[in-house]
């Protein structure tokens, strides 16, 4: 067996163990539905999954991951997006949204990829998978929420100014920074070509200094979480 097809097989029993952990919690709460959709992920077949060298070079530290909320119901709108306390006027995450933040994180955590920090929105839906993911304290900042039309845009440009500063800042030696935002966000710091970024799909960013930064990789969520579906947007 090849040294790939080693780090292959390794990945898929972590992933496959650390679903299940998270499955078991899930029944234990009586999530029962969402954790037997979790569980379907694992039907026979040829899956994706993330390329032997990103995990490798995410282990060593140095990189930003943007990762966008994860699923959230289509049929909620953020009905006041000028009062970030109202949280009941938001967009949710959806129980399998849920599920999957954790489970995310666990295969984080299972494949040793070192956080320096967590950052997030202000919003609870992006709040809300910072904290599942259980990668760290999380922190949240305005200038990584989205504004859209409530806000005027020269506060637009500021906040996509301070994300180009954070992806092209150089996280501690040795660490990783992860980011939990908004397609918008993305799409006004980093290019048009990031405007179609689904709920738990990763960028993978290469910090370059001078608030500079290369796109590495995209690795949506099924790919993470070893599922044989195509992500919806």
């Amino acid at each position: 067996m090849d040294a790939v097809s080693h780090q292959q097989r390794q990945y898929t029993s972590i992933v496959v163990r650390e679903i299940r952990r998270v499955v078991a919690e899930l029944r234990l709460v009586g999530r029962i539905a969402v954790a037997l959709s979790l569980l379907s992920v694992f039907a026979a077949g040829a899956f994706a999954q993330p390329s032997p060298a990103l995990v490798t070079a995410l282990q060593h530290g140095g990189y930003v991951l943007y990762v966008r909320h994860l699923n959230t119901n289509p049929d909620q709108a953020d009905a006041d997006p000028l009062h970030l306390d109202d949280i009941k006027a938001q967009r949710q995450l959806t129980d399998e949204g849920r599920a999957r933040a954790k489970a995310l994180g666990a295969v984080l955590r299972a494949l040793h990829i070192p956080v320096e920090r967590v950052l997030a929105s202000k919003l609870k839906r992006a709040q809300d998978t910072a904290e599942l993911l259980g990668l760290g304290p999380v922190e949240t900042s305005i200038d990584l929420t989205e504004g859209g039309l409530v806000v005027s845009p020269r506060e637009n440009q500021r906040r996509a100014a301070a994300l180009k500063a954070l992806l092209g800042r150089a996280p501690a030696a040795g660490k990783n920074l992860v980011i939990v935002s908004h397609r918008p966000n993305l799409q006004e710091a980093a290019g048009k070509d990031l405007g179609d970024l689904v709920e738990g799909e990763v960028a993978v960013f290469q910090p370059l200094g001078d608030g500079k930064f290369k796109l590495v990789e995209r690795v949506s969520i099924e790919t993470w979480l070893h599922e044989d579906k195509k992500p919806s947007r």
